[in-house]
């Protein structure tokens, strides 16, 4: 039997009347009924007629936090559920879903537009700063934790608003910071019980560290773009470097002042000469002369030292000018090297034996746990112990003539004059067996400036080098032989160490005619004038780098120096030789007919006090009848001796008579009159 069929219903019925074939009704008629009540049925299924679920964000409610200002209810958290892939076997695979979805992930990476402008965020900085900067003001202890805050301001994407909260940082740690340094709690220390007050101290002096701690971090970071193109940026850099030039200065004894040197050391790496750059500088000397234990100034030059190494001393003069303001130069009374310093004789070098006390093993637990303490209480009052001092100021004082040698040993040309000065202003404290090696040096780079003397007279100077005074470095190379001398015993130096000191003297007798000639005799760094237009641009000094450069003395000064250490030397005054004394004044009456005003003035001075003291050396120059010996005088010998200057006259006081200037008329008057008093 075949299954029967089932029927399916394809349109409702329709209620119509029945048949009434006596009435007729017509098919129109029923097709008008059919649409008429069309409307009112149900077509719809039933799963478009349920409510759709809506994807709710799922929330997640924190608890309140106890904060200094009250309890504060945290902002609930949202929870972002992932959307789906279209890809997946779970999702609906639907094109048009899946490029709606792209479109508003593509709204979503585009990035929001900042509401506020940057006027109103530097206002709002502003208020939001003065108020937590006047609340840590008031009670530091109570409000430390509010140092957080002004963390955030400084990541801000505003300049401004990042320069006003390093500048209110640097306010608010000048005024909190103790006047001691804070020590790490070490775990022992942290297992102890603490009353409230000192519990409160230590969560005090623990949160100023940290603060401080990324304050000198955010510090760092900024400075490193000194001298960068963005000018935006530069500005940071240049707030950066004045707060820790500022810290340096006012805070020097607490935490963290390395990093606050290694700013300061990383700017005067770079030669570019700027602000910042004499901010460093000027910073540096004032922690040199204003330190008193030596601890900050030891730093710092340990740590400029290993930067010049590094550098190659490829610096600029101004950095290494900074080592003679240290205050070893008039404390420091020991002798030393580069290697080892001297003590005095009379302390003893190892104490003498004493009767050993006896004491049980409690008192000398006792006697170490006291000891202990005693030195806790020194370093919380900081006081200055002698002992610490000379100790600091021994180790300043090998490292600044390890990097003196080291710069001669290579000749860096533009450090030349920095390191002559330096080695003559800390010629008192140089040890005897540094004396050979010093004046090797010296004597080498003096053979080195008449070659390059010669070598500049054969042919111009390149433009793109720069400019070297060669009659200056040899000058200064000279002070400096003499002045290592001073206030030692000098024949048992030169009669030990075999001091070859007649090199320097035949040096300087050759130099004094080419220094009569140069125009710059009476100018220094710090004078003013007019640049030469036919000349190098680098020749004449900025402002700015004049008032950095410690060698200010003229070349008459330095001349003048030179010319008293050969013949008034202070040790030996009477072992001078006549025919040195004789050729020497004869070249400076000679050079003094060419000399400006002032320059002849000093050297007719220079000439009165020789004729005081070796007049009756002298006067064969004025007196033709007490001369001994014949021969032709010439000025250009080599040897100072091998001139014959007693077979020549003084005509030149002759025409220093007639000067134009009245001073030098009576000054060569002067002098006659002291070579007839030291003949009678």
């Amino acid at each position: 039997m075949a299954p029967i069929a089932k029927r399916r219903r394809i349109s409702p019925e329709v209620e119509s009347p029945p048949a009434n074939t006596a009435n007729g009704v017509s098919s129109e008629e029923k097709i008008e009924d059919f649409y008429r009540n069309a409307a009112g049925w149900d077509l719809e299924q039933d799963y478009e007629n349920r409510p759709r679920n809506l994807k709710k964000k799922k929330e997640e409610t924190r608890l309140p936090i106890k904060t200094s200002e009250g309890w504060v209810e945290q902002a609930p958290a949202v929870v972002e559920q992932k959307e789906e892939d279209a890809d997946s076997f779970l999702g609906s695979g639907d094109e048009g879903e899946a490029v709606e979805d792209d479109e508003d992930d593509e709204e979503d990476e585009q990035p929001e537009v900042p509401q506020i402008s940057p006027r109103e965020q530097i206002l709002q900085a502003k208020e939001e700063l003065a108020r937590v900067a006047s609340m840590i003001s008031e009670d530091p202890e109570e409000h430390i934790g509010q140092l957080k805050k002004l963390q955030v301001h400084a990541t801000s994407q505003n300049r401004t608003v990042v320069k006003l909260c390093l500048a209110t940082q640097l306010a608010i740690y000048r005024d909190i910071i103790p006047g001691y340094r804070i020590r790490p709690v070490s775990k022992e220390e942290l297992k102890q019980k603490l009353s409230k007050d000192v519990r409160k101290l230590r969560n005090f002096e623990q949160s100023l560290v940290g603060g401080y701690h990324e304050y000198v971090k955010a510090l760092t970071r900024a400075a490193k773009k000194s001298g960068d193109k963005n000018k935006e940026a530069a500005s940071v850099a240049s707030v950066a470097i004045s707060c820790a030039c500022t810290l340096l200065n006012t805070v020097p004894h607490f935490n963290f002042r390395g990093d606050l040197i290694n700013i300061l050391v990383g700017r005067l790496s770079i030669r570019q000469v700027n602000p910042d750059f004499h901010k460093c500088v000027e910073c540096l000397e004032t922690l040199f002369r204003d330190d008193e234990d030596g601890n900050a100034s030891r730093e710092a030059v340990d740590l400029l030292c290993k930067m010049m190494k590094s550098r190659s001393y490829n610096i600029h003069e101004s950095v290494l000018n900074t080592f003679l303001h240290l205050r070893l130069l008039s404390e420091f009374a020991h002798r030393s090297s580069s290697t080892r310093t001297d003590k005095d004789e009379d302390e003893p070098s190892v104490k003498q034996k004493q009767k050993r006390e006896f004491r049980t093993k409690k008192e000398r637990k006792r006697l170490r746990e006291v000891k202990g303490v005693e030195k806790e209480f020194r370093e919380a009052d900081a006081t200055v112990s002698h002992e610490e001092r000379d100790k600091n100021q021994s180790e300043m004082l090998k490292l600044v003539f390890v990097a003196y040698f080291r710069i001669l040993k290579q000749r860096v040309p533009q450090l030349m004059g920095a390191v002559l000065e330096g080695l003559a202003r800390y010629a008192h404290l140089i040890n005897q067996d540094f004396f050979g090696d010093i004046l090797e040096a010296l004597r080498e780079l003096v053979i080195n400036t008449e070659a390059a003397e010669q070598a500049l007279a054969e042919e111009d100077e390149d433009a793109s080098t720069a400019p070297r005074n060669i009659n200056r470095e040899s000058l200064l190379c000279i002070i400096t032989a003499f002045a290592l001398l001073q206030g030692q015993d000098v024949v048992k130096i030169v009669g030990s160490l075999h001091l070859d000191l007649e090199f320097f003297i035949t040096h300087l007798y050759k130099t004094l005619l080419p220094s009569s000639m140069n125009p710059d005799l009476e100018l220094s760094a710090k004078s003013l004038r007019l640049r030469d237009p036919d000349g190098n641009d680098d020749e004449a000094l900025l402002p700015q780098q004049a008032k950095h450069k410690i060698n200010v003395q003229t070349t008459t000064v330095l001349l003048l120096r030179s010319l008293s250490s050969v013949l008034l030397p202070p040790q030996n005054l009477r072992s001078v030789p006549p025919l040195r004394l004789a050729a020497f004044a004869k070249q400076l009456l000679t050079i003094s007919l060419q000399l400006p005003e002032k320059s002849c003035l000093a050297m007719m001075g220079l000439l009165q006090q020789v004729a005081k003291v070796q007049g009756k050396k002298i006067a064969a120059l004025w007196y033709t009848e007490e001369r001994k010996g014949d021969g032709v005088f010439n000025p250009l010998r080599d040897e100072v001796e091998g001139s014959n200057p007693f077979a020549t006259t003084v005509w030149e006081g002759e025409l220093l008579r007639h000067h134009f200037c009245p001073q030098v008329r009576e000054s060569i008057v002067a002098l006659e009159k002291g070579i007839v008093r030291s003949r009678s």
